[in-house]
This record gives C-alpha cells, sequence and structure tokens, in this order.
C-alpha cells in the first residue's frame, strides 16, 4: 500500500504545473472564446449592437389579389350546383395554399410571403386598391375578374413595375389583341380548352359536330373559339344551333334537347354554355346515343379534383382541407400563380421586380403543377402552357395533349394560339 500511496503522490506532484498552465493560459484566450457572463452593474449590449442581417427579420413580400366582393360566380346558389368546368368557390383559397406551402423556402430565402386580398365593388375600387398595394412595395398582383375589366386594369397600369395574373378570365381577347406585356394567365384559354377537346375528337375519329349555342354573348365567344379549334384539326360542324332556357311549350324547339338535336346526323354534341343551366340536362337527353362535349359532359379543364398522378392527391387534400371542398381549376390557376413567383425568389435568390419577372419570362423556370410537364410562360401572349385535363363529373379520362398532336418546339403549344396566329404585339419575351 506504501508503494501505490508513493506512486499517486508523484503522479500529482508531475501534473501540478500542467494545470496550472492552463489556468494561467486561459487569460491569454481571445475574448469571443470566452464564456463569461458581464460583471455586476455593468450595462448588456443592446439589440441594436447585436443586430445582425439574419437577426434583422426576413423580409415582407406580399402578394396582391382583386376580386369582386359580390361575385354572381360565388354566389352560394350557384356553387352548390357545382357547373362543370366551373369555379365552386373563390381562387382565393388556392393562393393561400401556395402561401403555406411557401413556408420554408421562405425562411430559406430570408422571406416571408403574405397575401394582401382585396374585395371590391367596381373596376374604380379595384384601381384604388391596387394603387394602395403598390404604395406598400406589392408588385405581384392576382386578378379574380371578368375578361373586360382584366384589361382595363392592365392598361391603367401599363409599365409600372406591375405584373398581374389572370385567374379566372379565358377570353382568347386577353392572350390577342387585348394582351398587356403586364398581364400573365395560369387560367387556360378557351382555345386551349376546345383544342384539347378538339384533339380526343380527332382521335376518337368524331368527326362530325352538332354546335349548341347559348343566348350569352360569352356563349358567342366560346363557339367562334371552338370553331378556330373544329377547323385547326380538321373537325366538320355539321350544323350550329342555338339554344334558349326555360320550359315554354312554345319554344321547345330551341330549350328541349331532344327536339333541338333531332334532323341532322352527328358523331358528338359540343355545347358552348358559359352559364350551364342548359348543358347539365343535355347529356343523355339528346335525339342520338351520342356524347356531349364542351360545358358538360367532357370538359376539358386546367385541374380536376379526381386527378391523382404527379402527386396531385396531396395537392388535392391541401386544398380541401382550407377550403372544404373539391379542388378546381380556378384554384390551380391561382396556386400556380404564387408558386411561379415564389420558385423565381428561390431560383434567383432576390425579391428584385425586375429580376423576377425576368425569371419568370425565361425559359429558365421550372414550374411543376403536379401534371407531368415542365410549364412556363409564352412569350408572345403571356399565356401558362400547360397540359388540359379532359374530365367527366368525376374522373379523368384523358390529357391532353394528346399522342401524335405534335410542335416542333413544345408539344403543350398544340393547345391554343400559337405564335404564328396569335394577334398579340406585346413585348414578352426575356427581357421585357
Amino acid at each position: 500500500m506504501s508503494g501505490r500511496r508513493a506512486r499517486n503522490d508523484l503522479v500529482a506532484r508531475l501534473c501540478r504545473p500542467v494545470w496550472w498552465l492552463l489556468i494561467a493560459g486561459m487569460a491569454t484566450l481571445p475574448v469571443h472564446a470566452q464564456d463569461s457572463l458581464p460583471e455586476a452593474g455593468s450595462a448588456a449590449p443592446s439589440a441594436a449592437a447585436q443586430a445582425t442581417p439574419e437577426s434583422a427579420g426576413p423580409r415582407p413580400f406580399a402578394f396582391g389579389y382583386i376580386g369582386w366582393d359580390d361575385d354572381p360566380r360565388y354566389s352560394e346558389a350557384r356553387t352548390d350546383q357545382r357547373f362543370q368546368g366551373e369555379p365552386w368557390g373563390r381562387p382565393l383559397a388556392g393562393a393561400e395554399v401556395a402561401l403555406d406551402e411557401s413556408k420554408f423556402p421562405g425562411i430559406a430565402a430570408g422571406v416571408k410571403f403574405s397575401l394582401d386580398d382585396q374585395l371590391v365593388a367596381n373596376t374604380s375600387a379595384a384601381i384604388a386598391a391596387i394603387k394602395r398595394m403598390q404604395t406598400q412595395g406589392t408588385h405581384f398582383v392576382l386578378l379574380d375578374l371578368p375578361a373586360g375589366t382584366v384589361a382595363r386594369i392592365a392598361d391603367e397600369f401599363d409599365d409600372q413595375d406591375l405584373t398581374f395574373f389572370n385567374v379566372a378570365a379565358s377570353d382568347d381577347r386577353l392572350r390577342g389583341a387585348h394582351c398587356r406585356a403586364d398581364l400573365l394567365h395560369t387560367i387556360p384559354s378557351d382555345a386551349m380548352r376546345n383544342d384539347a377537346l378538339a384533339q380526343y375528337l380527332v382521335s376518337r375519329q368524331w368527326s362530325r359536330v352538332l354546335v349548341l349555342r347559348g343566348p350569352e354573348p360569352a356563349d358567342a365567344v366560346v363557339a367562334r373559339s371552338f370553331a378556330r379549334s373544329a377547323k385547326r384539326f380538321g373537325l366538320d360542324i355539321v350544323a350550329t344551333r342555338d339554344f334558349i332556357l326555360g320550359n315554354n311549350p312554345r319554344e321547345r324547339e330551341q330549350n328541349n334537347p331532344k327536339l333541338i338535336t333531332s334532323g341532322v346526323d352527328y358523331d358528338v354534341v359540343y355545347i358552348a354554355d358559359t352559364q350551364g343551366e342548359f348543358s347539365r340536362s343535355a347529356n343523355f337527353a339528346v335525339q342520338h346515343p351520342r356524347p356531349v362535349v364542351g360545358a358538360a359532359g367532357l370538359v376539358a379543364e386546367a385541374w380536376h379534383w379526381s386527378w391523382n398522378k404527379h402527386g396531385a392527391r396531396q395537392l388535392n387534400n391541401r386544398l380541401e382541407r382550407k377550403a372544404d371542398r373539391p379542388m378546381t381549376g380556378y384554384d390551380w390557376a391561382a396556386w400556380a400563380a404564387v408558386k411561379a413567383i415564389v420558385a423565381g425568389v428561390q431560383r434567383t435568390g432576390s425579391t428584385d421586380y425586375a429580376a423576377l419577372r425576368r425569371y419568370i419570362l425565361s425559359d429558365q423556370i421550372d414550374l411543376d403543377g403536379f401534371k407531368g410537364f415542365r410549364m412556363a410562360f409564352r412569350d408572345f401572349n403571356g399565356q401558362l402552357g400547360q397540359p388540359m385535363l379532359l374530365s367527366t363529373g368525376n374522373w379523368v379520362v384523358a390529357v391532353a395533349p394528346l399522342e401524335g398532336f405534335l410542335d416542333p418546339k413544345n408539344y403543350l403549344n398544340t393547345l391554343g394560339m400559337d405564335a404564328r396566329e396569335s394577334a398579340c404585339r406585346a413585348a414578352f419575351g426575356h427581357d421585357s
């Protein structure tokens, strides 16, 4: 035992100098390497003195959203009907889902995204609301408005560092003679919808088409758009007949689906009906056992709640939790508009308006819309090129462009006006 005690004493004497050297060396360590508390009575460093770019907080980035406060499209009486191809609620829900999805990308980019949604009574109030958004630094605004109002607003704010996203108006003229460089479209055009249907009819060899046209001015616009698609893909419109709503027996040859479709041979009935009332009762009620397409039966849409490929089920679930209803193409259009800008912030690392606009109009944009195609905005009319879902009430029958319909640059260009036939003369492009 005495020998062991002697060895321990020797070790203690040898180690003591080392411990004293370590303790003394603490005084020579750099200040930032020492864990120390402030001396009693000394002032703690101020928050401003400790602030860093990271601790200053994320940069705010607001999107705008403008819609009518008393929009008949979203009345309970109409949305309860759930007409095919029509909105089942405000597309604001789609934008909100996109914002929810953008929280983590925003944190990574040091940006906090938000949505300034304004429901207004008229065009003057819409313009005033957008001017207020401008003063608060907003540069990207979603428009859930009729085509005429969209065109009026785009004119009012021409060349003012504002880009508008049309998420509701499908009128071809907004992509043609009335296009504007500051107006982009995530909702498909009438031409895109009708080209998708025409491709499907050709693929099924249903070449003879009876067109039924409603009484609204918008019905005539849609019917003209289909006539263009029929000519483009070689379909034969055997007759165009006007229908009216009602049960008046003296007008039964125009309000009865069986009578109005009699006396002519056809493979399919195309219905131009923006109100949806006549078309929903026409399927299985026409004279001959033929399919109905257009406003009912088989409808071309940007989105359908039954679509479940390419991760679509997750998007559908998120929208249904947010809005307590299924997702429609209008929700998808608002979702895609927000996602395009968020992708720009991620890829460019910037919130600068000019940099973001260059990115979203460039061929570098990589927008995944859960539809299986890489999508981009067309540089000749501002329309987002995208696949179209051909759907019935509860299922997606096919996705256009269909196999065999080709384009030298991009198959998506077989849907909608191409550069050769576009009447748009606005300057888009990568440097616009």
